[in-house]
């Protein structure tokens, strides 16, 4: 079963794909015909394998240079899932105890009512710790004291644990603190990632890019222009649109509590976001995901770590209505996001994260899939992007006939090209 090495002019598309998983290929290249794709990557570990590496388009849309094999983008909230692996690890060391106060690893976080509040209903977005008080500007990211009082006196907007709501942009800042608190040498997320993740593995993800990070391997982000925005409001759920439309809604002052103030989007990077400033590629999305999927015993996640960070959360007290978003949707007890109404991505098993824009990864225990897209075109949808949608329909097709003829061959063994 050989793979294929290809190239299309014009878009510069090429990767590899193993035969049985050939029509995400055709998928990836109808995005660029049809769907207007701009520069982006799929890759996809089936088993343990790696059975789809894709990229191509333009990593640059002004200059129209080549979207290349090692280049990264920035993935937005799809961020938060390699965020919340750092902490799933520490709950593999003993370190952490998802039911236990956030207040016993970090006394002063109790201020102001936030005492009972546990490490679970902080990650699932239990704790209405939604806004802080005033915008953090992302030279301060890395001024952990300052941020750390910050944080501390903030006051939850509802009682913790009675609702809940995405805590956009102030999740990755208290899971900071935390991390630095637990981990037994003192490390930022961004330097635990690196250490235990990123280097171990030898993947291209990071939390906080190093300062002399390659600019030719970055690609440019090509934003939402508001002319468009307008005429694809139709596109996310109705409550979501209603949101975007108010600027003071509690989802708009949430997702610009942390502001840009540096020109340049490589140094911005360089200042940890754990909720939205990761980059890299989808080959180290998928095969992180991979990891997961099989039972995560190259990342050391114990069994009882990923059987309680793939279950679905106790719901909220007052339901599952999500006070930021406006819809019903609820992730799983490590605070991945879990298949719900609003985005059926998967089986029950699944869990992952989905990035503003398009970006998406997740890992699929039951089929044992890891999965993951970028892209630098921004689009409108957040999640069911028609590119991506037509990327994991096209790889759970081909999981599809795989079964299919396992059963009527099961002595076939899957042999793949990496």
């Amino acid at each position: 079963m050989q793979g294929a090495l290809f190239s299309r002019p014009g878009k510069n598309i090429q990767g590899f794909t193993s035969q049985d998983f050939s029509p995400v290929k055709e998928a990836f290249i109808d995005n660029f015909k049809q769907r207007g794709e701009l520069g982006a990557a799929c890759s996809i570990y089936h088993r343990g394998k790696k059975v789809v590496d894709l990229w191509g388009g333009y990593r640059n849309p002004k200059t129209r240079e080549p979207w290349e094999e090692n280049t990264i983008v920035q993935v937005f909230s799809t961020t938060k899932g390699m965020t919340l692996l750092v902490l799933a690890k520490l709950h593999s060391e003993g370190l952490l105890d998802y039911n236990e106060k956030v207040a016993t690893y970090w006394p002063e976080f109790a201020r102001n009512g936030k005492d009972q509040i546990t490490v679970e209903q902080l990650v699932t977005h239990k704790a209405g710790l939604v806004l802080l008080g005033r915008q953090i500007m992302s030279s301060e990211l890395n001024n952990h004291r300052d941020l750390s009082r910050i944080l501390e006196n903030v006051t939850p907007m509802w009682q913790p644990g009675k609702k809940h709501g995405y805590h956009s942009a102030s999740i990755g800042l208290y899971i900071q603190q935390l991390v630095l608190r637990i981990d037994r040498m003192g490390r930022t997320v961004g330097q635990y990632f690196t250490e235990e993740i990123t280097q171990p593995l030898k993947v291209d993800f990071h939390i906080g890019l190093p300062r002399d990070f390659d600019r030719q391997r970055f690609a440019t982000i090509k934003k939402i222009k508001l002319f468009n925005a307008i005429f694809n409001l139709g596109k996310p759920p109705r409550g979501l649109v209603w949101q975007m439309i108010r600027r003071n809604s509690l989802m708009n002052q949430s997702f610009s509590t942390i502001v840009s103030d540096v020109q340049d989007p490589l140094q911005e990077l360089q200042y940890e976001n754990p909720s939205g400033g990761g980059a890299g590629s989808a080959r180290a999305l998928a095969k992180v995901y991979g990891i997961l999927a099989k039972g995560g015993d190259d990342l050391d996640i114990s069994p009882e770590t990923l059987a309680f960070i793939s279950k679905f959360t106790a719901p909220p007290e007052d339901g599952i209505f999500d006070e930021v978003m406006k819809w019903e949707s609820l992730g799983s007890s490590g605070g991945f996001a879990k298949p719900d109404a609003q985005f059926r991505f998967s089986n029950d098993s699944a869990f992952g994260f989905v990035g503003s824009g398009g970006s998406f990864a997740f890992a699929d225990p039951q089929n044992q899939i890891g999965y993951a897209y970028v892209t630098n075109k921004m689009d409108f949808y957040g999640m069911n992007d028609p590119r991506e949608v037509a990327l994991r329909e096209a790889m759970y097709q081909c999981v599809a006939k795989l079964k299919k003829k396992e059963i009527q061959n099961p002595r076939r063994v899957l042999k793949y090209s990496s």
